[in-house]
């Protein structure tokens, strides 16, 4: 299982269910919760598809949408 810690960066998808667009967006670590599986962070992009969320935005993500992850420091 993953271990995200904070400052560390995800990548997740956000899908419109109704128009089936996705959109995949970075969020900075603020911390996590292993035994729910979610992420909560900050959102680290400006988001083009779903127009209601904000770059900064505090949002939380269940595991299964992140797609990539980035150590704090690692890149």
């Amino acid at each position: 299982m993953p271990d995200y810690v904070p400052g560390d960066f995800v990548k997740a998808e956000f899908k419109d269910d109704e128009s089936g667009e996705s959109e995949w967006m970075w969020l900075k670590v603020v911390s996590s919760d292993h035994e729910r599986r979610i992420v909560f962070g900050r959102l680290d992009s400006e988001p083009i598809v779903f127009t209601k969320l904000r770059f900064g935005q505090e949002i939380a993500v269940t595991y299964d949408l992140v797609r990539e992850h980035r150590q704090a420091g690692s890149f």
